[in-house]
C-alpha cells in the first residue's frame, strides 16, 4: 500500500498503517484475547539476545492479521510506557490479556503464524538484519543455533541458514548481497534502518514492525569516509516512493545522528523511531475509544494579547518524544512542562497518544514536531516536498490541538554543539506554511533564530538541561544568563533532555535570580509577541560549523 496524503478523517479512524477497515478493526479487537509477555534487560548478543530475536520476530507474525502478542518492557527500559500502556489497553480497550512467561509457550500458541525458520550468524553483527528481511519476507521466525532445537520441537522447518554465508566479509559486502537477493520484494514506503546499539549488545525492539510489513532491514552508514555503504545506503532511499518513512535509528559508531538525518530529509523522508520502539505490530491495530477528542491544555486563547512585565520569563520544554522522558516519574505536573509529540504515532501507536492525553496534568502542555510530520532537518528538505509535508502536519497538529511549531535542525551541528539555527529562506517556508500556530521554537542545543511577524514569534532554546549536569551547575547557568541578557524582559527557553528530574527543577527554579516567572510555552510566546527585547536573526553563511557532512 503507498503511503498517501491522510485527511483528518482517515486520521481520526487511526488504522491506515494496518490495511483494515476501521469499523471491523475497533470491532473485532474491543474486548478480545491477547497474550502479553515479560522482557528483562538483558539484550548480550552472548545472553538474551537471541531468545529476544525469536520473540520479537514471532510477535511481528502473530500480529499479521490481528493484535495477539504485546511485550511489557521494564520501567527502566528506554521506552518507559510499555506497562502502563499494557494497562491501558485493559481498561479502555477491553483487552483479556494472558500472560506467556516462556519462549516455549509463546511457540506452542502462535508457531502456526510461521512458515518455518532463519538462522542468523551471532559472529556475523548485519546477518541479524539480513535474518529479518527474510523473516518478513518468507514468515519466518529468527533463530540462532542454539534454538533450532526449540523451534523445530513446534514443527518448524528451515527455510534459510546465514551460518557461514557472510564470513569474512564487510557490512557493505553483506547488504549488497542481501540488496541483489531480497529488495525486489520488500516494501517501497517504509523501511527499517535497524542500528542502534552494535557489538556486544542490541536492541531490535522495533523489528516486530517490521516482519509484519515486510521492510528491508540494514544499518548501512551515512558517514562520507564510509563510501562504500553510504552508496547502498543512498541506492535503497533512491528506490523508495515519495514521502516515505524511515522506521529505526542511525547505528551508533558507523556515523552520527546528524548525518542521517541529513540524509534522509534531503529525499524528503520522515524519521520515526528508536530501534528499540517496542510493540507497533500491535498497537497500530486499535484506534482511538470511541467518542475521544484530543483536548490540549491551552492556558490562553488562540486569539489572545497579552502584556509582558519587566521579569524575566521561562518555560520548558522537553522534545525527545513522550514516551522516552519522565512522564511516568515523580513530578510531572507541579510546573508547567510542553512536551513535543510524535505526531506520527496517530497512524501507529493511537491508544499510546491517548493515554498521554488522558493521564496529562493541567500543567502539560502538547505541541507538535519535531520539524514536520515526523523527524526531519528542513534546512534539506527539498523546496516542492516541503509544502506537502508540512501539510500533513498541519493536519496532525489540528487532530491533536495543537498550536505550537517545534523545530530542529542540526545538520550544521553535532549534537549540541555547532549551529542549529534557520536560514531566512527555511523560516519563511515555516511561516508560510502554519498560518495558523500561535508560534515556533526552534533548536535542541542553544540557537540564535529569532523573529516576530504577525503577533506570532519564533524563538530558540538559550539553555540546554543534560540529566547529568549538577543542577548547582545548571542553577548557575540560568543565573549567568540572566545577568547577560539584562534587559527586560527576557524569554529564556529551555531544552529539558529526556530523563531529567522535574522535581530537581523545582529546587532549580527556586534559587533563580529574580523576578523570574515559569509560564506555559503558549503564554510564553504570547508575552514574546507583546514586546519585542530579541533581535530578528537568521542563521548567516559566515556562521561557525561543527559537521562532517556531504
Amino acid at each position: 500500500m503507498r503511503l498517501r496524503h491522510f485527511s483528518v478523517i482517515a486520521l481520526l479512524l487511526g488504522s491506515v498503517a494496518c490495511g483494515r477497515d476501521p469499523a471491523v478493526a475497533e470491532a473485532s479487537h474491543e474486548g478480545r484475547q491477547a497474550w502479553v509477555m515479560n522482557f528483562d534487560l538483558d539484550w548480550d548478543v552472548a545472553g538474551g539476545l537471541p531468545e529476544k530475536a525469536l520473540l520479537i520476530s514471532l510477535q511481528g507474525l502473530a500480529n499479521r492479521e490481528a493484535p495477539q502478542l504485546y511485550i511489557v518492557h521494564p520501567p527502566d527500559f528506554q521506552w518507559e510506557i510499555t506497562e502502563p500502556l499494557y494497562e491501558f489497553y485493559e481498561r479502555k480497550h477491553h483487552v483479556d490479556f494472558t500472560e506467556i512467561e516462556r519462549a516455549d509457550a509463546a511457540l506452542e500458541q502462535f508457531s502456526s503464524a510461521a512458515k518455518g525458520y532463519v538462522v542468523w550468524d551471532p559472529g556475523v553483527g548485519a546477518s541479524l538484519n539480513v535474518a529479518f528481511t527474510i523473516g518478513g519476507l518468507e514468515d519466518a521466525v529468527v533463530v540462532s543455533e542454539a534454538l533450532i532445537p526449540l523451534v523445530e520441537k513446534h514443527g518448524l522447518t528451515m527455510i534459510d541458514d546465514l551460518r557461514g554465508r557472510y564470513t569474512g566479509m564487510s557490512d557493505a559486502e553483506i547488504y549488497a548481497d542481501s540488496i541483489e537477493r531480497y529488495w525486489s520484494r520488500c516494501s517501497r514506503d517504509r523501511i527499517m534502518l535497524m542500528g542502534g546499539h552494535r557489538g556486544r549488545a542490541r536492541q531490535p525492539a522495533m523489528a516486530d514492525w517490521g516482519i509484519r510489513e515486510r521492510m528491508f532491514f540494514h544499518d548501512l552508514s551515512a558517514d562520507p569516509d564510509e563510501a562504500d555503504e553510504l552508496a547502498l545506503n543512498r541506492s535503497l532511499l533512491d528506490d523508495l516512493n515519495p514521502m516515505s518513512i524511515v522506521f529505526g535509528w542511525h547505528p551508533y559508531g558507523k556515523d552520527t545522528e546528524e548525518q542521517s538525518t541529513t540524509l534522509l530529509s534531503s529525499y524528503g523522508y520522515k524519521m520515526e523511531g528508536l530501534h528499540n520502539l517496542p510493540n507497533l505490530s500491535f498497537n497500530c491495530q486499535f484506534t482511538f475509544t470511541p467518542g475521544f477528542k484530543f483536548t490540549n491544555n491551552h492556558s490562553v486563547d488562540r486569539d489572545a494579547v497579552l502584556q509582558a512585565e519587566e521579569k524575566v520569563y521561562l518555560s520548558f520544554v522537553q522534545s525527545d518524544s513522550i514516551g522516552i522522558g519522565v512522564w511516568t516519574k515523580p513530578g510531572r505536573g507541579k510546573i508547567p512542562f510542553a512536551w513535543q509529540v510524535t505526531m506520527n504515532w496517530t497512524e501507529f501507536s493511537p491508544a499510546a497518544l491517548e493515554y498521554f492525553h488522558e493521564s496529562a496534568t493541567p500543567n502539560d502542555y502538547f505541541i507538535g514536531g519535531l520539524s514536520g510530520p515526523g523527524y526531519m532537518y528542513p534546512n534539506h528538505i527539498p523546496a516542492d516536498v516541503f509544502p506537502k509535508l508540512m501539510a500533513q502536519a498541519g493536519e496532525l497538529m489540528e487532530l491533536l490541538d495543537e498550536r505550537v511549531m517545534e523545530i530542529m535542525d542540526n545538520s550544521a551541528a553535532d549534537g549540541n554543539v555547532g549551529n542549529a539555527d534557520l536560514p531566512v529562506e527555511t523560516v519563511d517556508r515555516y511561516y508560510e506554511a502554519f498560518p495558523d500556530v500561535i508560534g515556533f521554537i526552534n533548536g535542541y542545543g542553544p540557537a540564535r533564530t529569532r523573529d516576530l511577524r504577525d503577533t506570532r514569534p519564533m524563538i530558540s532554546y538559550d539553555y540546554y538541561i543534560d540529566p547529568k549536569r549538577p543542577r548547582e551547575e545548571v542553577t548557575a547557568d540560568l543565573n549567568e544568563l540572566i545577568r547577560l541578557n539584562s534587559r527586560r524582559p527576557y524569554f529564556l527557553l529551555v531544552h529539558v533532555r529526556e530523563s531529567n528530574d522535574v522535581n530537581s527543577l523545582i529546587e532549580v527554579i527556586g534559587n533563580l535570580h529574580g523576578p523570574t516567572e515559569v509560564v506555559p510555552l503558549d503564554v510564553f510566546l504570547k508575552l514574546a509577541a507583546s514586546k519585542k527585547t530579541y533581535q530578528t536573526r537568521y542563521q548567516q553563511p559566515d556562521d561557525p560549523k561543527h559537521f562532517k557532512g556531504y
